[in-house]
């Protein structure tokens, strides 16, 4: 009976002793996160805050293509209690909207970059200046053939001191046989009476012309004699002239 007891006794003790000691925390990894999922058939959305009851949500829209669509740029001011819809067609996938105020005349400008499908993944700008929530379109200048040489696509815009940027690196070559050259170019857009300005800052390979020289075979100099001979007839030749002249023959 003792032993038994005391038995009892020590496996108790075993067990206090075990639960009194701290069980391994495992650490469960964060779950990534995903980007959401839009319902179709949106496919693209963006909210830009322009000021405090000032928004302006821009989304892409269409079923059967994302090559093409619609988009949707939704103008809500809370505090006046206003709400405007512009939309338009879309060529290509949104990849971003931007919002500036390049004029500065206090009316927002919200510009909307699509990428083409094409071989050169081209890059196409949807504009707006909003005045009083009504979108007016602005129209993006293309690249003008100096820009455009060696041009694929690749663009990288941004918003910097009020401008509106854009650059793109320079290829080498068509097709498949393009090679990337290393140089980047650099335009500034800004706007004037709702007309866009652009301006090339940088300096790339294109713009430099490789002038090819033609040396031209060098003719001997004249040798002393030779120079006196030519001389000493260039005299005998005037002396004759002039006494042609004097005796009237």
């Amino acid at each position: 009976m003792n032993a038994r007891f005391y038995l009892l006794i020590h496996v108790g003790l075993l067990i206090m002793a075990g639960c009194s000691q701290n069980p391994q925390q495992t650490v469960t990894p964060p779950e990534p996160i995903k980007k959401p999922d839009f319902v179709a058939p949106f496919r693209f959305h963006k909210l830009i805050e322009v000021s405090p009851g000032q928004d302006y949500d821009v989304l892409s829209w269409g079923r059967g293509t994302a090559a093409s669509g619609s988009f949707l740029v939704l103008h809500s001011d809370s505090v006046a209690k206003k709400y405007t819809t512009t939309t338009g067609d879309l060529d290509g996938t949104i990849v971003d909207v931007y919002n500036s105020d390049m004029d500065l005349d206090g009316n927002p400008e919200i510009l909307i970059q699509a990428r083409g499908t094409d071989s050169t993944n081209y890059a196409t700008i949807y504009a707006f200046e909003f005045t009083n929530g009504k979108g007016q379109k602005l129209d993006f200048p293309k690249l003008s053939k100096s820009q455009k040489k060696g041009y694929r696509g690749e663009d990288n815009f941004y918003i910097k001191e009020g401008k509106f940027m854009r650059e793109f690196p320079i290829y080498n070559g068509t097709g498949k046989d393009a090679k990337a050259t290393g140089a980047k170019r650099v335009l500034e857009y800004g706007l004037r009476d709702n007309s866009f300005t652009v301006k090339q800052l940088s300096k790339d390979s294109t713009d430099k012309t490789t002038a090819t020289v033609t040396q031209q075979p060098v003719k001997p100099a004249a040798t002393a004699s030779a120079k006196s001979k030519k001389h000493t007839a260039t005299v005998k030749k005037h002396k004759k002239k002039k006494h042609h002249r004097s005796t009237g023959e």
